[in-house]
């Protein structure tokens, strides 16, 4: 990998990990086009830990306050009442399932789970699924009446974005607001809940950098720093954005992604 590729391949990072669109996905499809070779599994876990730092740095008194009252919780059974302390724990909660998941299918993650013919597939339907949730939502909820069951739920579908094309994001959001919390509610929780599991992903994958003929270090550097400014402005863009809009916009975009990459793999022009 050259430095253009590791400049657009973190601004695409930064662009896509937090709206609904799958930033796995892209990070697959992007070099496809352009017809470079697959940056590979353990790139794309770690210069997610760019975007994590935009995360850690945008809700960082939301983040402090959470830790703070989930380590009172523990010393104190009453502190363990409050919002703050319950996030603690549904975050705890909900990065379980994958945890798990990602260990027991580690291999295909790395490997079948690349197929053109699965990301263009994933974008589709789970954009449709997208859509369908927020068309039936009641966009009544706040993070404030957020409960186990909810963490649980959320939980499980971040999951599912272990399959590049779902969105990890997208996933998250749709099952917030199936358990009919309001769209900057679902997108909040989404955020915070993907700081330990993207966290310990790009960790766990450090020492694979460069092996196996993929980006070497100085590259996935350069990509992780630009995935960390660019991944701030879409946060702040995201959340204005959702304020007054659907996701609608974000749906017909995967819907036609998706298509464009089964129809060109089909046809052999990209691999």
């Amino acid at each position: 990998m050259d430095s253009l590729q590791a400049i657009v391949l973190g601004v695409v990072q930064g662009l896509t990990e937090f709206l609904p669109i799958s930033s796995t996905a892209h990070l697959r499809i992007v070099p496809a086009f352009a017809g470079w070779k697959d940056p590979g599994a353990a790139f794309t876990a770690i210069v997610q830990l760019g975007t994590m730092a935009a995360v850690l740095l945008y809700f960082r008194r939301d983040l402090w306050q959470i830790a703070r009252a989930w380590v009172a919780g523990l010393r104190d059974p009453s502190a363990r009442r409050t919002l703050d302390a319950r996030l603690g724990w549904y975050i705890i909660l909900g990065t379980i399932p994958i945890a798990i998941l990602g260990l027991l299918f580690k291999h295909p993650i790395e490997t079948a789970f690349r197929n053109l013919y699965l990301v263009g597939g994933a974008l589709i339907v789970f954009g449709l699924v997208l859509r369908w949730a927020d068309v039936i939502a009641r966009h009544e909820r706040d993070l404030t009446s957020l409960d186990q069951r909810d963490g649980a739920f959320i939980g499980v579908a971040q999951a599912l974005a272990l399959v590049p094309g779902v969105s990890r994001s997208g996933a998250t959001i749709t099952a917030g607001l199936l358990r009919g919390l309001d769209r900057q509610a679902a997108a909040r929780y989404s955020f915070l809940l993907s700081v330990p599991a993207v966290v310990l992903s790009g960790l766990f994958e450090l020492r694979h950098v460069g092996e196996h003929g993929g980006a070497a270090a100085v590259p996935t550097a350069l990509a992780t720093l630009l995935a960390f400014v660019v991944g701030y402005a879409s946060i702040a863009f995201l959340l204005r954005y959702i304020a007054h809009h659907t996701f609608e916009i974000f749906v017909y975009y995967r819907l036609v992604l998706g298509v464009a990459v089964i129809a060109l793999a089909a046809a052999g022009l990209i691999s």
